[in-house]
């Protein structure tokens, strides 16, 4: 049984007249006719009482109709939702997001919604050194990191840079200054997050105090079952040392008034985040998700779902 013989089937059990059924499939009556002998004979039934007055559906005929109109929606939907998905209109898109990034990065998510509402967007908060191996593995499509990035299998391109900042106790006299430099820095205990949270913004930290020719006394903080933001608060809070981090607003929120926080004044005191997919991606959920990335940032969106050229 071909489609093309069923919705043959529906125009004549509709018409009740093959001639007005050809008329309206833009065919000639009697290859109509063979298909609607070849659907009868397939499955062993009259659908049609049929002689030179009129055509009539028997009862096998009125049940045959019921299903081959729910038989033809659900195709047609099974259709529709197939060229949706091609071009980018339908699906998952799954990202995974670095510490602190999801307040920048939800308005692209939600201009994206809103220009494709059948697009299901799945977020999944990964540190960014552990995003290259999630995008790999297939865990997410799209993940937005602090390099570096995973080049023999990714592809990726620069979003937005990050500023640094120093968190400080209000106690500390660094508080009330409106910027500090790394040698202002000289005799503070350096709190630093494990590499694994994000390895550019360990070793960007690192290089500012080796190239300033500061050696600070750094406590080592490893993972654990607190949130990030609680360890910094609780520590700033204890007067335990002062922490170098991106300035992203949740960071600023989450101070309350134990801390505050005063910009690093150096000219490499920033980090870059990316946007990386993987090579070869195919599909069209994906490529329009990262072209309504680029469009949100002002990165050359075009409003097609193709990338654009790569920086890796």
């Amino acid at each position: 049984m071909e489609l093309r013989q069923l919705r043959y089937f529906i125009a004549v059990a509709e018409c009740l007249s093959f001639s007005r059924a050809a008329e309206e499939l833009h065919i000639t009556v009697p290859p109509l006719s063979r298909q609607i002998r070849q659907l009868e004979d397939e499955f062993d039934i009259q659908l049609f009482v049929r002689n030179r007055r009129r055509v009539i559906l028997t009862d096998a005929g009125r049940l045959f109709l019921r299903e081959a109109k729910t038989l033809d929606q659900q195709m047609r939907q099974f259709t529709d939702s197939i060229r949706l998905a091609k071009h980018g209109e339908a699906g998952t898109v799954r990202i995974g997001i670095g510490l602190h990034l999801g307040e920048r990065l939800s308005r692209a998510v939600m201009e994206h919604s809103e220009r494709y509402p059948l697009v299901e967007i799945q977020t999944t908060g990964i540190y960014s050194s552990l995003q290259s191996s999630a995008l790999t593995e297939g865990k997410v499509d799209v993940g937005f990191l602090r390099p570096p990035v995973d080049r023999i299998h990714l592809h990726s391109e620069p979003l937005f840079e990050e500023h640094l900042i120093v968190l400080v106790s209000r106690a500390n006299p660094l508080a009330k200054r409106k910027s500090v430099r790394v040698r202002d820095l000289a005799g503070e205990t350096l709190l630093l997050h494990d590499r694994a949270a994000s390895a550019s913004l360990h070793d960007k930290i690192l290089d500012l105090f080796a190239r300033a020719g500061v050696t600070p006394e750094i406590v080592q903080l490893s993972g654990g079952p607190l949130p990030s933001d609680d360890v910094q608060r609780l520590l700033l809070a204890a007067h335990r040392g002062i922490f170098v981090v991106a300035d992203e607003a949740p960071v600023r929120a989450e101070l309350g008034c134990a801390a505050t926080a005063v910009p690093l004044d150096e000219p490499d005191a920033r980090v870059e985040v990316h946007m990386a997919w993987r090579k070869g991606e195919n599909s069209g959920a994906v490529l329009a998700f990262l072209e309504s990335v680029r469009r949100s940032f002002g990165r050359g969106g075009n409003g097609r779902a193709a990338p654009l050229t790569l920086v890796s």
